[in-house]
């Protein structure tokens, strides 16, 4: 690809992961992310990506691309009896992204998108298949569904992505500018408290254990 080709894209990424970001997925104009990208045509998300689809898979892509060194780096270490250590492998890959201004982008898109995971009826979306993040969350389900039946265990793995992916969002919300303090609890603080509670969320005791 030509270099201005390879500039084009990277700024209408950037562009559209921004006001995705800031004004949401449907609300957003592709005229809006065209002119933020400093291009004249009002055709070049059509020509580089074939849609605005096209580009919000190419945003969502370079944030699951970030994160996977980190968590193929985990996998070894995961074990369905460690439910804790796998969600921590979960959390802190993705919670790492609030330390960049694209990163806060893509987990306020993530978090509007969290109810299209596919976990329910076992169809991840396409961006997920042959990646760590799907091997972290199918071991995950195996550890779950070794105290719950299967339609309780995807049920609240659904629910577990909604959490994480609505609490980074809101934290991503909340920067602050150079020189004033960081929003409380420090980073590492609030990522071990919020893989404590998804973890706590993920074990609560089965509401009809005899079912």
């Amino acid at each position: 690809m030509p270099k201005d080709a390879r500039a084009t894209r990277h700024a209408l990424i950037h562009a559209g992961a921004h006001l995705f970001a800031a004004h949401g997925i449907d609300a957003t104009r592709t005229r809006d992310i065209v002119a933020l990208a400093g291009q004249a045509n009002d055709s070049a998300v059509t020509y580089h990506f074939g849609s605005r689809d096209g580009l919000l898979n190419a945003i969502l892509r370079a944030g699951i691309t970030r994160m996977e060194p980190a968590r193929t780096a985990t996998l070894p270490t995961l074990h369905p009896d460690h439910p804790h250590v796998i969600v921590d492998a979960i959390v802190r890959p993705t919670a790492n992204e609030l330390r960049t201004p694209h990163g806060r982008d893509f987990l306020r898109i993530t978090a509007q998108l969290a109810g299209r995971a596919g976990i329910r009826d076992h169809r991840p979306p396409p961006l997920l298949h042959d990646t760590a993040l799907q091997q972290q969350l199918h071991l995950l389900e195996t550890a779950c569904r070794a105290t719950l039946p299967e339609p309780l265990a995807l049920e609240r793995i659904t629910l577990f992505i909604a959490f994480l992916t609505a609490a980074l969002a809101d934290r991503a919300t909340r920067t602050h500018p150079p020189g004033t303090p960081p929003p409380h609890p420090d980073h590492h603080t609030f990522t071990t408290d919020l893989t404590a509670m998804l973890t706590a969320a993920l074990q609560a005791p089965h509401p009809n254990p005899f079912a």
